[in-house]
C-alpha cells in the first residue's frame, strides 16, 4: 500500500466518523475529531477554532431533522462530501458540498458551500 492511499484511507475513516457524529449530534464526538485551531469557512459564518464552530454546530442541530449523505470522494488529506441537509425551517432540504483536510488523525479544515439564501431572513421589500 502506497503512503497516497494510506492517507486516503486515513482521511476516509476520519470523515466517517466525523460525519457519524455530526448526524447523531454527538457533539463530544464531533469535537474529539477537530483540532483547536480549526479552520472553518462556509457561507454565513467563518471560525479559527473548533469551540466557535462547535457553538455554531450545536445551534444548527435545532433545525436539523437529518442528513442524507449522497457522495464521498477522498485524495489524500481531503475529502469532499456531498449530503441533503434536511431541516426543520422554510428552506426544507439544501444540497451541500464539504471539503475537508485531515491532518494526521484530526480535521484541521471545513470549507462548507451551499446557497444560503433560502436560510436568510426576508428582506423588507
Amino acid at each position: 500500500m502506497t503512503a497516497t492511499s494510506t492517507q486516503t484511507n486515513d482521511t476516509r475513516q476520519i470523515v466517517d466518523r466525523y460525519y457519524a457524529a455530526w448526524a447523531s449530534k454527538d457533539l463530544a464526538a464531533v469535537r474529539s475529531l477537530l483540532y483547536d485551531d480549526l479552520s472553518f469557512h462556509g457561507p454565513i459564518d467563518t471560525f479559527d477554532n473548533a469551540n466557535d464552530y462547535l457553538a455554531s454546530i450545536q445551534q444548527l442541530f435545532a433545525i436539523v431533522k437529518g442528513v442524507e449523505p449522497r457522495k464521498v470522494f477522498v485524495d489524500g488529506q481531503d475529502a469532499c462530501t456531498i449530503y441533503d441537509l434536511i431541516t426543520a425551517t422554510p428552506a426544507g432540504t439544501a444540497p451541500v458540498a464539504e471539503w475537508v483536510t485531515v491532518k494526521g488523525d484530526k480535521i484541521a479544515v471545513i470549507r462548507v458551500f451551499f446557497d444560503a439564501r433560502p436560510f436568510s431572513p426576508p428582506s423588507g421589500h
